[in-house]
């Protein structure tokens, strides 16, 4: 079957790969209708995460039809259309008892190489480094999914693809980073970054309550996107200082609700900035904090900051003496993806929202090394891509 593939810093290729097959009676095998480059899928792209290997299958946004099952898969048949999510979950262990799916303790087999570096193993992710299980990924025509009965949601309805194929990640991770930053009515949400995950920050921030909305971000077309779509109001950082454009806004107070939508990854401008390109270049941090340093800064006193941005390893220069003495509340966390696609599809089925806003350019997979590229460039308006094997 073809694959996207890695190959070393911003080398993917479309490969010819083995097609899965079923490896355990607990597995169903799903050929792919449609998938997504994810932001995160340029933390691998850029050579952040470690763990890649040569030829690793890339992908964790995939949906499409059941064409094989394990015996002993009980909720899905053959035929059925389903939306896989990014998460692998054994739906036994007591993180998957207590609906934290993405913290599940069966599910990476290489579980002691994360344990020596975070202490405990998260659960294992599709396409997403040996460190979270090797897991092929959705990049694919055919995806193998273990723990089937755990996680594929089927879509009964005749909505397309567009609209439903965002529950597997980013839908379920932007509405987790709402409800993490505990929104109440009529609060001030500052939402750093208006890549996808930001987008949908922004329309579950209303969904819970927000009274303003505050997109920060240099990239037009995601600003536009934000106000448009969101109907948020904007900063662009790169035109003007974010610290003191939220206490403006906010009469001095600060936001209530702070969410990092950037990651490891982060832009920013200063001094602050520069020092932390230089580190990571030289190996002196994994990620660069310079997202969480201003939303430290701004959030209001007694206000939460919530963090669905991916960070791979050590940062520098995070200033804890403010986050202590501020009284502020952090809540982080791969997405439990699990929990939240019943209550989101019937948003969707209701029409509260339509996730395909999101999409700027459908292509099909062997269009995917090029949209890589100007994915990650930030060319051609490009805020996601959808795939079509």
């Amino acid at each position: 079957m073809r694959a996207l593939t890695w190959h070393g810093e911003q080398d993917v290729r479309v490969d010819e790969v083995p097609r899965p097959e079923i490896a355990n009676p607990t597995d169903a095998i799903i050929e792919i209708t449609a998938t997504a480059i994810c932001g995160s899928d340029l933390h691998l792209y850029n050579g952040i995460m470690p763990g890649m290997r040569e030829g690793d299958v890339l992908g964790h946004e995939p949906m499409g039809k059941v064409v094989e099952v394990g015996e002993a898969v009980e909720t899905l048949e053959v035929g059925d259309r389903v939306v896989v999510p990014f998460t692998i979950s054994c739906g036994s262990c007591w993180f998957c008892g207590e609906d934290m799916y993405s913290l599940c303790d069966n599910t990476n087999p290489n579980a002691e190489l994360i344990r020596k570096e975070m202490g405990h193993s998260p659960a294992g992710l599709f396409g997403f480094s040996h460190m979270l299980g090797g897991y092929a990924g959705g990049q694919a025509e055919y995806l193998r999914v273990p723990h089937a009965d755990v996680g594929p949601i089927t879509v009964d309805s005749d909505l397309p693809d567009e609209q439903v194929l965002f529950l597997s990640d980013i839908f379920p991770t932007g509405y987790m980073a709402a409800e993490n930053a505990e929104i109440e009515d009529g609060d001030t949400v500052a939402v750093w970054g208006c890549g996808p995950v930001g987008q949908f920050a922004i329309q579950s921030a209303w969904m819970f309550g927000a009274n303003q909305v505050v997109a920060i971000d240099r990239v037009s077309e995601r600003l536009d996107m934000a106000s448009s779509h969101g109907d948020a109001e904007t900063i662009n950082f790169e035109h003007e200082d974010v610290y003191d454009r939220l206490m403006e806004m906010t009469g001095g107070r600060g936001p209530d609700r702070c969410i990092d939508a950037v990651g490891t990854e982060a832009h920013g401008t200063g001094v602050g900035s520069v020092s932390d390109r230089l580190k990571q270049g030289v190996g002196l941090e994994d990620d660069r904090p310079y997202v969480l340093r201003e939303a430290i800064k701004a959030c209001r006193k007694g206000g939460t900051l919530s963090i669905p941005g991916v960070y791979t390893g050590d940062v520098d220069g995070i200033p804890f003496g403010s986050l202590m003495n501020k009284a502020l509340t952090v809540k982080t966390g791969q997405t439990h993806v699990q929990r939240y696609l019943d209550p989101l599809m019937e948003k969707i089925e209701e029409g509260e929202i339509d996730p395909s806003f999101v999409v700027t350019h459908q292509a099909s997979l062997e269009d995917g090394p090029e949209l890589y590229e100007t994915f990650n460039d930030k060319e051609d308006d490009c805020i996601k891509v959808m795939l079509t094997p």
